[in-house]
């Protein structure tokens, strides 16, 4: 699965040599390929999207003068709540005790 937002990530951590973020991103996308069947194409949008987001908060603190990284970092993780919404259970609501 090949997501945007992952290719963006890629371009964004080579223009920054990130070598090593590049291949644990690369890694962490092909751990999670296996899973789309099982648990389905969304669930993985979100870990992936999960995983960019965790990875980019380190890149801000890295360059935070780069504009690029705070632009990706709000892009994804705006993408990742709407996805992560479609997995919250919806709440109960508490009753009120009622004679």
């Amino acid at each position: 699965m090949e997501l945007p937002e992952v290719v963006e990530a890629r371009k964004l951590l080579e223009d920054l040599k990130e070598g090593k973020l590049m291949e644990r991103l690369d890694h962490f996308v092909r751990l999670n390929e296996g899973l789309e069947s099982k648990k389905g194409k969304e669930f993985v949008e979100v870990s992936l999207l999960g995983f960019l987001e965790g990875m980019l908060l380190i890149l801000r603190s890295r360059y935070p003068s780069d504009e690029r990284v705070g632009r990706l970092y709000e892009k994804i993780s705006e993408r990742r709540r709407e996805l992560d919404a479609l997995f919250r259970r919806p709440r109960v609501p508490v009753l009120d005790d009622e004679p």
